[in-house]
């Protein structure tokens, strides 16, 4: 990346975040600020969150949040941005709110890690930083922390990766499975699951369906995500640019007849309900359901791979789920969800969660370390190729 400086170097003011974080054994009434980055394809998403600790003692990780939002654009390719431009921006954009007590942003690729709120550090960031707009975050994270005299944090970052031991391996030997799937939204889905029915996530079985442009189905047991269908190429069922499931033959051929980056682009982009119907707006195709075939034989085979899919990730639980949920766009289509929820209610409640909640699982994930809920974890690099890292 681009944009000079020597962002790499310790914050003179990064040392003393121990301080801040003392404040995170709070009183009743107490909350906490915390600036939030989320960087996308087009634009970074951006928000100020007040944090409050729960209403019910019994259930402590549900926090009360509020969120003010402002986004600020990204304009070239990632290798060609200006960070200090790009830090500058995001200062000026959120000058009015106020006054942070942490900094908090989506983790890149950081290797093979265990779920939860990540320092930022230089050695951190820089390892991301390769990432492109994956790692952009980090390095935000770092340098408007430092801005404000404040810590920086990532929460759950993509590379999050608590499968058991037998759900990594494959009938192939020196093949193996990892967790590719939606961790940052479907971890904070599952906590809401679980705190509907009455439980923390750490004491509840929750199995969480995220359906949308790319799709995962994940277990979560007490807390720990122990198999995913995968998402994108690896697996997950059809979504609305997502190929879904395909016998192996049919991949062998389209491997043969395409480029590899190509079909990769095409299982993970180009498929699903884009190439069954000729959309991939989800709310168009609910609207077109009643009288397009098309869109009626989509929407049946979607119901009927969503529903496998929960279910398998259900027998990968060592006794049944407490909650299933399901969240991203498809949450909203009400005919869809209904027929899951009717077909496996009987398993166990059907949570809904339309959407996605990356805001506020990172806010949330910054929350409970400042509020004194949870000691936020030190990165260190992984070796390389001994935990399947890059």
């Amino acid at each position: 990346m681009a944009g000079g400086g020597d962002w790499f170097s310790p914050p003179s003011r990064f040392s003393h975040s121990p301080g801040r974080l003392s404040r995170g054994i709070c009183y009743a009434g107490a909350f906490m600020i915390a600036h939030v980055i989320n960087p996308g394809s087009s634009s970074v998403k951006l928000a100020c969150a007040d944090l409050q600790p729960s209403e019910n003692a019994a259930l402590p990780g549900q926090l009360r949040l509020s969120l003010t939002r402002a986004e600020v654009p990204l304009e070239g390719p990632p290798g060609e941005r200006d960070l200090s431009a790009l830090t500058r921006a995001v200062l000026d954009v959120t000058a009015g709110w106020p006054r942070p007590d942490a900094v908090v942003a989506r983790g890149g690729w950081l290797g093979r890690v265990a779920a939860g709120t990540y320092r930022v550090t230089p050695e951190l960031a820089r390892y991301a930083a390769g990432e492109g707009r994956d790692g952009l975050g980090s390095v935000l994270a770092l340098r408007v922390g430092e801005a404000w005299g404040v810590p920086a944090f990532v929460v759950d970052p993509q590379s999050v990766n608590e499968l058991l031991p037998e759900a990594r391996v494959t009938g192939v030997r020196g093949v193996t499975r990892e967790a590719r799937f939606h961790a940052l939204n479907a971890r904070v889905v599952a906590r809401r699951a679980a705190h509907e029915v009455g439980l923390r996530l750490q004491d509840a079985r929750v199995v969480v369906a995220h359906l949308g442009a790319t799709t995962s189905v994940t277990a979560f047991d007490r807390g720990r995500a122990i198999d995913t269908s995968g998402t994108g190429p690896d697996g997950g069922p059809l979504g609305a640019r997502q190929a879904g499931p395909l016998p192996t033959t049919a991949l062998l051929r389209l491997a043969g007849e395409r480029p590899h980056a190509e079909l990769l682009r095409s299982l993970a982009a180009e498929s699903g309900f884009l190439a069954l119907t000729g959309s991939a707006d989800l709310r168009e195709l609910e609207a077109r359901e009643e009288d397009d075939p098309a869109v009626q034989a989509a929407a049946a085979a979607f119901v009927h791979q969503a529903c496998k899919a929960i279910g398998e990730q259900c027998g990968a639980l060592p006794g049944r789920p407490d909650a299933l949920a399901i969240t991203g766009g498809a949450a909203r289509w009400e005919a869809v969800v209904d027929r899951i929820e009717r077909r496996l209610g009987w398993i166990a409640p059907v949570i809904i969660v339309p959407g996605e909640l990356e805001l506020e699982a990172l806010a949330e994930g910054a929350g409970r370390v400042l509020l004194g809920l949870e000691a936020p974890r030190d990165w260190a690099p992984p070796v390389p190729g001994a935990d399947g890292s890059r």
